[in-house]
């Protein structure tokens, strides 16, 4: 079966995009809002669709990064040990939820909402909450980082499967406290490659599901990858003093706008 690429979704992931490029914050954040609020996509839906194409989004990322070098497979793993099977668990809680009740769409857009709110706080506070936490985690034993590590993978891990939100902002934040001595771009390239294995489990569960929509998914790679190179290519010429507070804000309004 041959999938048309439908120009209004294809847009919308050319503006997902590029502003995923401008600001490198993770396209659920901005996507599944999207889907859920402008096209009226059922929640569920939107997330499991959102999830699939992140994973070929990061897949891409991640190929860039390893050749670089700037992935510390050691913390990918340490992620991966507390994501994997706290996604799966959470995927089977949803698929027995749906089955059983009426709460997915309920139990999704809260989480949605919720995951929006921390990632703009997170956005808006990082540089504080850096401040603050970074210097005591310098003197944690490596025992108790590890510890903390998979601990992260596994929170990722819910909300991620449950909003497509989380992997990006929320989890770089910590990985940047947990990690203080490791340069940014290595802990950037780690937090994508994690991000891979996270998504695409997640995204399989929901196409297991039913709740992925292979039309809507092809439209959006097809404008979204063009997105992210243009937005990449030209985020240097563009003010981070800007971009942030406005993402942040919208990100705040339309989590709230969720919750209500």
């Amino acid at each position: 079966m041959i999938l048309s690429v439908d120009p209004l979704y294809a847009i919308a992931g050319l503006a997902v995009g590029l502003l995923v490029g401008l600001t490198g914050v993770g396209g659920g954040s901005l996507m599944t809002p999207v889907l859920v609020l402008a096209f009226g996509f059922h929640p569920v839906t939107a997330v499991g669709t959102d999830l699939l194409y992140a994973s070929v989004t990061k897949a891409a990322g991640t190929a860039v990064h390893g050749v670089s070098g700037t992935v510390d497979w050691k913390i990918v793993r340490r992620l991966a040990l507390g994501s994997v099977p706290a996604t799966a668990l959470t995927l089977l809680g949803l698929a027995y939820l749906g089955r059983h009740f009426d709460g997915t769409q309920h139990v999704v857009s809260v989480t949605l909402g919720v995951a929006l709110i921390l990632t703009a706080l997170a956005t808006i506070y990082r540089r504080r909450i850096l401040l603050h936490f970074a210097p005591r985690f310098e003197r944690v034993v490596p025992a108790q980082i590890r510890r903390w590590t998979i601990l992260l993978g596994a929170v990722l891990g819910v909300l991620v499967s449950l909003s497509s939100v989380g992997a990006g902002a929320l989890g770089m934040t910590v990985l940047l406290v947990l990690y203080p001595r490791l340069p940014v771009g290595r802990l950037v390239g780690t937090d994508i490659a994690h991000a891979v294995p996270l998504t695409l489990i997640a995204g399989l569960g929901h196409w297991a599901m039913g709740s992925v929509d292979g039309a809507l998914l092809v439209s959006l790679l097809v404008g979204s990858i063009p997105g992210i190179v243009i937005g990449s290519l030209i985020s240097s010429r563009v003010s981070d003093r800007f971009l942030q507070p406005v993402l942040a804000g919208t990100l705040l309004v339309v989590g709230g706008r969720l919750l209500l």
